[in-house]
């Protein structure tokens, strides 16, 4: 066992006991975390592979580098199709056998077009524009929390806020969220600053009903009968 391997057992064993963390193993070891994992997991089955070098006792990449050039483009191609180059150099040194760096691997794959893939960032959602003017949009949404900080009851707090100024156009606190709640914020709203042109809320189920949440048989009935005699 040379030095490598001797400060790579000792690493290893430090893993093992809960004396290191997995990054910083990573930087002794100067390798990846995912590296690591890897390491560490064939360590618990066969320590003494785990710690000889994958490239041990094989030609160097020197030796047939045409040839090598030649697996490692096929590998890619098909083995390990969609790998980034970080991830597909380390399965070339553990699995394969060969002895590369990233920056040869890179130059070999750039020589042959083949272009490490890239990672989809997510797709930013658009800000939406606020109404242009006081009034127009309210957003309405309640608030359960301790706001008497344990000195009586956890209220919900109701509130609706002017989409155009940010102003808290009412509130008030209940029990619970509930419908008669938002009547009486609404009574207070319009008493107050006039009706306005639209109100924004979650999905919750006092705005409207479940698809889950059918109308019992009476409901439907009920609202037959109240077509009927609007009707006639």
């Amino acid at each position: 066992m040379n030095k490598k391997e001797q400060r790579r057992l000792m690493i290893l064993n430090k893993l093992e006991k809960g004396e290191l963390k997995n990054s910083e193993a990573a930087q002794l070891l100067c390798l990846s975390e995912r590296h690591v994992k890897r390491l560490r997991s064939g360590y618990r089955r066969k320590p003494a592979e785990a710690l000889a070098h994958g490239n041990r006792g094989r030609k160097p990449v020197h030796a047939l580098r045409e040839e090598i050039r030649n697996r490692i483009v096929d590998l890619v191609q098909q083995k390990y199709t969609g790998f980034n180059q970080q991830h597909f150099t380390e399965m070339l040194n553990e699995r394969e056998g060969l002895s590369v760096s990233r920056s040869t691997v890179r130059r070999i794959l750039s020589k042959a077009g083949i272009q490490s893939p890239r990672r989809r960032l997510p797709k930013l959602r658009k800000r939406r524009d606020r109404y242009p003017q006081e009034g127009m949009l309210l957003q309405i949404d309640g608030s359960p929390h301790d706001w008497l900080e344990k000195r009586g009851l956890k209220f919900n707090l109701i509130a609706a806020i002017d989409d155009a100024t940010g102003k808290v156009a009412g509130a008030l606190f209940r029990e619970q969220e509930d419908a008669q709640g938002y009547f009486l914020l609404f009574k207070h709203i319009i008493d107050a600053h006039g009706i306005p042109v639209a109100l924004y809320h979650d999905r919750h189920g006092i705005f409207e009903r479940s698809p889950l949440n059918k109308e019992s048989i009476e409901e439907q009935l009920e609202g037959r009968e109240r077509s009927h005699n609007s009707g006639g």
